[in-house]
């Protein structure tokens, strides 16, 4: 770090649960630090309520942070300070980037070109499919994959992504709190093969107003947003709004209209957000190279098989060469349960492995 890492870590103390003062010390104060060692003249530019925030730096602030930066260490993590060249340059052009991000794995993951994917905490079994599926397909072409440890498509973004490549888990918590409980595998998953960030301390529980604070850092580390499926009232919306404040593009997969979950989605689109069919509609959305080396790519063999499910090899085992099979007799041949199968056929429709003829009869690819 430029500076005291204890510093650092101190002013990340003051600013996670009060993030507007991050714009008005980054103008005031060109290195940051300074901050902690200013006159009460000095404070008072902040602002009334920002002197109060920062609360004249009680000598006890310093050694919390050193013992912070202890704590974190002795948890395998480390903290990337807004100085650091290891801090995110794309993060750096959002309006309030977190003065420090405490992190758990390969920090250069967060460095890496990446696509955000987010929605709804109970989507259908559509949704889960789709975002696991784009998240494959993206991850397995050099793409990291951030998305926020929630509960239905976060956990289905994540898991596809791990799969083929690297994925970006932006916390709600500090590090050494799993939320939600039953995603603590998963995130040690994360940890081992992509990276666990937040700009929480240790010891940060899940209080309801980090999450909408967190979704600013998921779209911010992200060149494109898709959104799966979302409610009305989704912070996926609120997400997607903070994408668009921070000049990034985003897309929505489109669903059915008589779906709840798919309203806030469908909305999205006829706002103007690009509607996503498969990983390549995504794919030309982003910067030029980027774009056409992203598009050019293709997942290596081993990749592809290592990602189909057992529920995939019995459907392309029953589709052989004699033509398309109506979807009521792969569902008695493959025996997989309808619901499944047709979420495991748009699954495979999304990657290229299959393809679907008027009337529900489906085929392999070419």
């Amino acid at each position: 770090m430029t500076g005291s890492g204890a510093d650092w870590i101190a002013l990340g103390l003051i600013s996670a649960d009060n993030p507007r003062i991050i714009p008005r010390l980054l103008s005031l104060f060109p290195h940051p630090p300074d901050v902690l060692r200013a006159s009460r003249d000095e404070l008072k530019s902040l602002g009334p309520g920002d002197m109060l925030a920062a609360g004249a730096f009680p000598g006890g602030l310093l050694r919390r942070a050193a013992e912070e930066e202890r704590l974190l260490r002795k948890l395998g993590g480390r903290a990337v300070a807004l100085s650091d060249d290891d801090y995110p340059g794309l993060l750096k052009q959002i309006a309030d980037p977190p003065l420090v991000l405490f992190c758990l794995g390969d920090v250069k993951v967060l460095s890496e070109p990446a696509v955000g994917i987010v929605g709804s905490r109970k989507p259908s079994v559509y949704g889960r499919s789709v975002a696991e599926g784009l998240a494959r397909d993206l991850a397995g072409r050099g793409l990291a994959v951030a998305s926020g440890l929630a509960e239905g498509i976060d956990t289905r973004a994540h898991a596809g992504a791990l799969e083929t490549g690297r994925t970006i888990a932006v916390l709600g918590t500090g590090l050494d709190d799993c939320y939600p409980r039953q995603n603590r595998r998963l995130a040690e998953k994360i940890a081992a093969a992509g990276v666990l960030v937040t700009e929480f301390p240790l010891g940060s529980e899940p209080l309801g107003h980090h999450f909408p604070q967190r979704n600013r850092l998921i779209s911010g580390l992200s060149l494109a947003l898709v959104v799966v499926e979302a409610s009305p009232r989704s912070g996926s919306l609120i997400t997607a709004k903070l994408a668009l404040d921070q000049n990034r593009e985003v897309l929505a997969v489109p669903g059915a209209i008589t779906s709840p979950l798919s309203s806030g989605t469908n909305a999205l689109i006829q706002a103007g957000a690009k509607p996503v069919t498969c990983w390549q509609d995504v794919a030309e959305e982003l910067p030029g190279s980027l774009r056409d080396r992203v598009l050019e790519a293709g997942l290596g063999e081993g990749a592809g098989e290592a990602a189909r499910s057992g529920e995939e090899k019995k459907v392309l085992g029953c589709l052989g060469v004699r033509g398309p099979v109506h979807i009521d007799e792969l569902a008695a041949r493959s025996e997989v349960p309808l619901p499944d199968l047709l979420a495991v056929l748009l699954d495979m429709e999304l990657r290229g492995l299959v393809r679907q003829s008027p009337g529900k009869y489906f085929y392999r690819s070419p």
